[in-house]
């Protein structure tokens, strides 16, 4: 067996014509739906993107126990327990710097090999001593990202990295495709803002912003402010994000045409999917992580092709924490223990039921529940607190303070851990932007918008019973339970 997984970063399903969302140009998105399985009930687990990516490693819900974070010495990763129990051969191609980046330690060297392409968003790459001037701008830039832009060619794709990801597995496809055996791991940060991409690609959207103006391609991680940031900010940055995953798109092209031209799909296993979505001015707010967890956000796109699937629509409601037992089942390989997901395979040829219900969220602020049916957001009690379970106290940019290490307990707290002793610190709960002072429930089905909330005893005590109930067959750390009063 021979699998290859396609990643792109923020891709929200909203926008694309697989969904029946807004006329996003992405031909081989849709290419590569018809001829597999399109699940319609797929749901992302922790997050942002290091907690996404470690429940993509290890089918384990990690943002119930740890914040962004490397991976720790107790984590079963696939891709190591492939290359032990089946002799898989895996490799990593990407852009996402934050594998290399404190906080995303002990990742990338889960692979037999890895290729990082360089310059995306902030990443300190290339050296210039004298800070490089930016243009008038507004949201976010980083010096990094301007030092990096001064060395591209900005209307030409082959200097941005998302076409330079596709490239090199292309190269992969093209030298290793008489091989069997392996996991490819394609990874893309785009259409992660910032949204930058030559201006041919923006002109398919009508974009008639005047950046030599007013920069602005990276919106703040904030509430749209509708004093400065009109209809035309709005539409210029839908434009931007069209034009950034249309790029993508014409590459995923060429990379499918390697796969039709050595006549790959006879024996591999492809999925195309993503870590969580982004706002672009939906609900008033900008980007992720502060927010209620919108379906913008957590409802994301997946498509499987598999030799022996059916295409067609899948119903049944799927979690990221999925993806890692169905690469081991694919592989023939067995489960470590601990794995929360289940896989996927069973789904390939027939339509059956697999979860009743999935959480998502971020460490420390809401915990999120759905069934199909409904999502559920239960917040922390006032004043509670949640225990980070570490033993590498790394976070987004650097250590975790000396103060707040120093009164960490040390012990073999988590189940999961094998019995390596870890740190354990309380982290003070925090609630969504905007918070009501009751639980959210939306019935999804009738109000997809998520635009009325319900109040309902008698559907919030069965939804909370089955929050209970996942929380405690995650082996969720009793401060969980405590602080959501469950």
């Amino acid at each position: 067996m021979k699998t290859l997984f396609i990643m792109l970063d923020s891709l929200n399903r909203h926008y694309l014509p697989l969904y029946g969302g807004h006329q996003v140009q992405t031909p081989h998105i849709d290419r590569l739906a018809a001829r597999g399985l399109v699940f319609d009930n797929h749901f992302c687990c922790s997050m942002p993107c290091m907690p996404a990516r470690r429940d993509l490693f290890t089918g384990h819900a990690n943002f119930l126990e740890t914040p962004w974070s490397p991976i720790q010495p107790w984590d079963d990763c696939m891709q190591p327990e492939l290359r032990r129990q089946r002799g898989v051969y895996s490799h990593m191609i990407t852009d996402h710097y934050h594998y290399y980046h404190a906080g995303g330690e002990c990742y990338h060297n889960q692979f037999d090999s890895w290729e990082f392409q360089r310059g995306q968003e902030g990443d300190v790459w290339r050296p210039l001593v004298d800070a490089p001037e930016p243009p008038t701008f507004r949201g976010r830039n980083r010096r990094a990202y301007w030092a990096n832009r001064r060395f591209m060619d900005t209307e030409r794709d082959e200097d941005y990295s998302t076409p330079q990801c596709f490239m090199r597995a292309i190269e992969f496809l093209e030298n290793n495709h008489s091989a069997n055996n392996w996991h490819l791991h394609l990874e893309c940060f785009d259409p992660h803002e910032p949204f930058a991409c030559p201006q041919k690609y923006r002109d398919l959207y009508n974009d008639t912003w005047d950046d030599s103006a007013l920069h602005f391609d990276w919106p703040d991680y904030a509430p749209v402010d509708p004093t400065v940031e009109d209809e035309a900010a709005l539409a210029h940055i839908r434009a931007c994000y069209a034009g950034t995953l249309t790029m993508a798109d014409v590459w995923l092209g060429k990379l499918l045409d390697t796969m039709d031209a050595l006549d790959l799909w006879k024996d591999t296993t492809v999925v195309l999917s993503t870590d969580h979505g982004h706002l672009l001015g939906e609900h008033g707010y900008w980007a992720k992580n502060y927010m209620f967890d919108y379906k913008e956000l957590v409802h994301i796109p997946m498509v499987v092709c598999a030799p022996d699937a059916t295409p067609r629509r899948v119903q049944a409601l799927t979690s990221t924490i999925d993806l890692m037992p169905t690469f081991m089942e694919l592989h023939g390989g067995e489960l470590p223990p601990h794995v929360h997901g289940r896989s996927l395979c069973h789904l390939f040829g027939a339509d059956n039921d697999h979860h009743d219900a999935v959480l998502y969220g971020y460490f420390g602020k809401d915990i999120n529940l759905t069934d199909g049916r409904y999502t559920y957001c239960r917040q922390a009690e006032a004043h509670s607190t949640v225990d980070h379970h570490t033993a590498m106290p790394v976070n987004f940019s650097s250590f975790h303070g000396r103060e707040q290490l120093a009164k960490a307990e040390m012990g073999a707290f988590l189940p999961s851990a094998h019995g390596v002793p870890h740190y354990r610190f309380p982290v003070e709960s925090k609630r969504h932007h905007s918070a009501p002072e009751f639980n959210p429930i939306y019935d999804i089905v009738t109000d997809p918008l998520q635009q009325q909330p319900i109040r309902d005893e008698t559907v919030e005590s069965a939804l909370a019973e089955k929050m209970r109930a996942l929380l405690e067959r995650y082996d969720a750390p009793p401060c969980q339970r405590t602080r959501m009063g469950l």
